[in-house]
């Protein structure tokens, strides 16, 4: 692991108030042991924490369902790119697309499932000024990480960070007691040239921060 693990910051944003340091759990590993279906909406609202102090709100992810998916990485069986997803649950796959950039997903299911969920965007909470910094492009606050490649820039996450476990390790994903959106827009996955009918993509309705086609 090439990072300490995370210290908790206090998390402010504009969707809740401070947050206190105790109310910050870690989510389980049962948590991630279900379907990626069930997952991905329940990840909405969460914190991805990273070791700098940086956190962020998600608010939009997409669900990879493995030998059932022919858009996974995974359909067609594990390989060394893969390896991770087929894993524990719990766990973060950080892939290179388009031979420019790092996404992130996290193991779900069983291990040997091959199935995740991918972090496709956020709302940038703490640890501004860092991000900024990886994301000097960026036009606006809103558009750090509203998508997963602009996700895992801010937060500094690459391919050295294949296979890091979020229960435990240096990025984690936290629960502050706000619960998903009741009723979060579901619609078909982005980005992808198979399955495109799946509704497999759910995101915060009234975020501004979710990503863009």
């Amino acid at each position: 692991m090439r990072h300490a693990p995370p210290s908790v910051p206090a998390v402010t944003g504009p969707r809740a108030a401070p947050v206190r340091r105790p109310r910050l759990r870690v989510l389980p590993r049962a948590f991630y042991r279900r379907d990626p279906r069930e997952v991905a909406p329940e990840m909405l609202n969460k914190i991805l924490l990273g070791p700098d102090g940086c956190a962020a709100r998600i608010v939009e992810t997409e669900a990879y369902c493995g030998p059932i998916d022919e858009a996974a990485h995974t359909f067609r069986g594990r390989t060394p790119r893969n390896a991770t997803m087929f894993g524990p649950p719990g766990h973060l796959y950080v892939y290179f697309t388009y031979g420019m950039h790092w996404c992130a997903n996290t193991a779900c299911g069983e291990e040997g499932e091959g199935v995740g969920v991918l972090l496709r965007a956020a709302e940038p909470l703490a640890g501004l000024e860092r991000m900024r910094a990886r994301r000097p492009r960026a036009t606006s606050d809103r558009a750090l990480c509203s998508g997963p490649a602009r996700l895992c820039q801010a937060f500094g996450i690459t391919g050295a960070d294949d296979g890091t476990d979020l229960v435990r390790g240096a990025f984690r994903i936290m629960s502050d007691g706000v619960p998903p959106p009741p009723d979060p827009v579901v619609g078909p996955r982005i980005g992808i040239s198979r399955a495109v009918d799946a509704p497999w993509r759910w995101h915060v309705g009234d975020s501004t921060h979710v990503s863009r086609r």
